[in-house]
């Protein structure tokens, strides 16, 4: 299924003036959006953390008396950080062309200046949205893509709306070297995603290890997963070689780790 089209876009608005957040969220409101306002950049990053959006609408400006649009730059680079889909507009004061081009290098969208023309605003906001939406079903696409052309990958049932997002993270991170979690009740299917990850990697022909650590005895927990040389304690009587080093090259998938005890997660 394609993600969902149905859901009211959303805009962040961050700016630290209330009678501009106001005016703003007034404006987007109209247009049918809903609207998040915050005012200050560490409210924002939490905002885009907690939530998903569709636009990110910012001044670059939030210290009272300061020009230098550092704190929005600063800013900018945090939210592509976190999510380098989400398309930003920034807001400048007028005659700051400089400063709206470096946020355009950074990775801006488009930008917009203050005092703004309502009708060329939500323009520019509808035309990200849009392309944002398109970017979204485009990476859901390829997602399935890459998971149809996995050869030996399990079966991954997952057509409900919910489970698209997991798709996705699995297709953008499957080929890189990233440590992932995976949480979820008894049953969902963590493993069949270690395994599909695994499949999706550049490691696909090495071996994929899975160590159950939450049923390893605590007085051989660092022997079953880093190993020992013959004589380095007691009933050491011949070399052991570890999971971790039975999996080198390839994945090592950590299954219930939330289980294993205080002492041992120490260890």
């Amino acid at each position: 299924m394609k993600p969902s089209d149905s859901r009211t876009p959303c805009i962040l608005i961050a700016d630290d003036q209330p009678d501009v957040l106001e005016a703003l969220r007034f404006l987007v409101k109209g247009e049918g959006y809903q609207a998040e306002a915050v005012n200050s950049p560490p409210a924002a990053i939490n905002a885009v953390e907690s939530r998903d959006f569709d636009v990110v609408l910012m001044d670059l400006n939030y210290t009272r008396d300061t020009t230098s649009g550092q704190e929005g730059l600063d800013l900018l680079n945090r939210i592509q950080g976190l999510d380098s889909t989400l398309p930003v507009i920034v807001m400048t004061a007028w005659g700051s062309v400089e400063l709206a081009v470096e946020a355009m290098r950074r990775g801006a969208r488009d930008f917009i200046q203050k005092p703004w023309e309502n009708e060329r605003l939500l323009s520019i906001i509808r035309t990200q949205v849009e392309l944002h939406r398109a970017l979204q079903r485009t990476q859901h696409l390829e997602a399935e893509a890459r998971l149809l052309r996995a050869e030996g990958a399990p079966d991954f049932i997952a057509s409900a709306p919910s489970m698209q997002p997991v798709l996705q993270t699995m297709a953008r991170i499957g080929p890189s070297d990233a440590n992932v979690l995976v949480t979820g009740e008894h049953g969902t299917g963590k493993e069949v995603v270690a395994r599909t990850l695994h499949i999706l990697s550049p490691r696909a022909s090495m071996p994929l290890v899975a160590v159950n650590t939450g049923a390893l005895p605590e007085g051989t927990f660092e022997s079953e997963l880093f190993g020992h040389v013959k004589g380095a304690f007691t009933d050491a009587r011949a070399d052991r070689i570890g999971r971790f080093e039975l999996a080198d090259n390839g994945s090592i998938f950590l299954d219930e780790i939330g289980n294993v005890p205080m002492r041992q997660q120490a260890k």
